[in-house]
């Protein structure tokens, strides 16, 4: 499923129109990052929570040539599904 797959399935369930349905996921989408990029974590009942995981830096190795290269440090969106999310799809 892609964006416009979403955007259609949430217009059919709301009772919105495409473009209401474009502009709710997009925000829905905006909030979840601005609050990802604020360091704060989401958490959906039932559903999952998304976070942000640090990783450090470290020491790689180019595969072609052997020679080591230097992985800098970073931030990872990362996402934990709930109980719900989980027995729904088992």
């Amino acid at each position: 499923m892609n964006k416009n797959d979403l955007v259609g399935v949430v217009a059919d369930k709301a009772k919105l129109t495409k473009v209401e349905a474009t502009d709710a996921v997009d925000a829905m989408f905006d909030a979840i990052t601005e609050a990802l990029k604020g360091g704060d974590d989401i958490r959906l009942v039932g559903f999952g929570t998304f976070s942000v995981s640090q990783r450090k830096a470290s020491t790689g190795r180019n595969p072609a040539t052997g020679a080591p290269i230097e992985i800098a440090a970073s931030n990872q969106a990362k996402f934990k599904p709930g109980k719900g999310l989980k027995d729904a799809i088992n």
